[in-house]
């Protein structure tokens, strides 16, 4: 990419997760990570309805939830069961009654609540979790979970959406703070929720905000699948029209990071064991155990041969770089899962499908990786055409960091 092109682009908060934030059902819950439902419209609006769409990293279900108000037929899949409930939660029809008796049941959880008629439910074993929130948000969580339990049917739509209103309470309460790239904590002195009736009062404003979404249903239909995206074929029934999504980017950044508290909360996590071990499995993954893991892992025979990469890979792991070879190690091992996925994924395309691949570039040690050629020269070896990679965005201040659109289109062979 030219330096002038590079010197155009901007930032473009609204192609990031804060354009999501006030968005409906896009908006229920905060990823960092997610990228932005404004650039998944702009891309669907070019294709008339009726179309299969598939987004094999589920995230926040973005695509999925996208192509269903279109009219088409969405479908994305991802390794985390969370982000799997999540995503079904976001993508499903809400007829009236059901909100109605959500709104009843809410009434329901907090007087029990106010009352103190209801036995706390246990405390979740996270980590230090006075870090997370203080004595008064805990007990209040606490209790709240338990009243939620106890005004709603496992399973039931009511019970759904006043969970996903529960997350964005315990965040909104908690000590997190979203002033860097990834989830950091604020200082004691700016925890502010020690008083029962402003929680209870933020919990029936963040139930609104959920229900609001709710009413407003898709005209499509969208499914969420708990699979791996390097077997994209398990799970997935006909051919796909059209793949939008946004995988993992080769920088680090971990989803399990933000998903934490949500996922011990609602008991997807026991410790934190499981939640290396689940991010050992995703693609990009990098949290607690999956960091030692790969100091011993070494790259298999179905590797990726492809010089740009080995290029890059040899000047990470330069002796000078401190960690140089367990982050080798770590950019090996993403492209070698997305060489597996890019493999399998001409089996659930129909014959013209068009692909785009919302991904961005990173540095290490002062070594740009580009991902987006990488991908784009994956694509080319396993047959695709009209293979290009469109510049969307700059990620931040530094001027070599860009989001990119790479597509492609397949073609059938025979």
């Amino acid at each position: 990419m030219s330096a002038t092109l590079r010197e155009r682009l901007r930032q473009r908060a609204d192609y990031t997760h804060k354009h999501n934030l006030g968005t409906g059902r896009h908006g229920w819950l905060r990823l960092t990570p997610a990228y932005s439902v404004k650039i998944v419209e702009e891309l669907i609006s070019q294709y008339p309805k009726g179309l299969r769409i598939l987004d094999p990293f589920c995230g926040t279900a973005t695509t999925a939830l996208s192509a269903a108000y279109h009219g088409h037929q969405g479908v994305t899949t991802d390794i985390n069961p969370f982000l799997v409930w999540l995503g079904q939660a976001k993508v499903s029809h809400y007829p009236p009654g059901t909100i109605a008796a959500t709104r009843d049941a809410c009434t329901h959880a907090l007087a029990l609540v106010r009352k103190r008629k209801i036995a706390p439910a246990s405390t979740p074993p996270i980590h230090k979790i006075e870090r997370w929130w203080s004595k008064e948000a805990l007990d209040f969580l606490r209790a709240l979970k338990a009243a939620i339990a106890a005004a709603t049917e496992a399973g039931s739509g009511e019970r759904t959406l006043l969970d996903v209103a529960f997350c964005r309470t315990l965040i909104a309460v908690s000590n997190a703070a979203f002033n860097h790239q990834s989830l950091s904590f604020k200082d004691n002195g700016q925890t502010a929720f020690a008083l029962d009736h402003d929680m209870t009062g933020m919990f029936a404003k963040d139930v609104r905000f959920v229900l609001d979404g709710a009413a407003d249903n898709p005209d499509g239909s969208g499914r969420v699948l708990l699979g791996d995206a390097r077997n994209p074929t398990a799970g997935l029934d006909g051919q796909f029209d059209l793949v939008i999504t946004s995988p993992p980017y080769a920088n680090r950044m971990s989803y399990i990071r933000e998903l934490r508290p949500y996922m011990y909360w609602l008991n997807y996590l026991a410790n934190g064991r499981d939640a290396g071990d689940l991010d050992w499995l995703a693609i990009g993954g990098t949290w607690g155990i999956a960091t030692s893991r790969l100091v011993e892992w070494e790259r298999g025979a179905d590797m990726l041969v492809n010089a740009t990469l080995d290029s890059a890979l040899d000047r990470i792991a330069h002796h000078d770089n401190k960690n140089g070879r367990i982050l080798a190690n770590y950019v090996a091992k993403y492209f070698d899962d997305m060489w597996i996925h890019f493999q399998g994924l001409p089996r659930v395309l129909a014959s013209g499908a068009e692909l785009h691949y919302i991904v961005g570039n990173s540095t290490f040690y002062g070594v740009l990786l580009p991902v987006e050629q990488i991908y784009a020269e994956m694509l080319a070896a396993l047959g695709f055409s009209r293979i290009e990679c469109r510049p969307i965005r700059k990620r931040n201040s530094k001027k070599e960091l860009i989001e990119f659109d790479v597509t492609a289109r397949w073609l059938a062979r025979g």
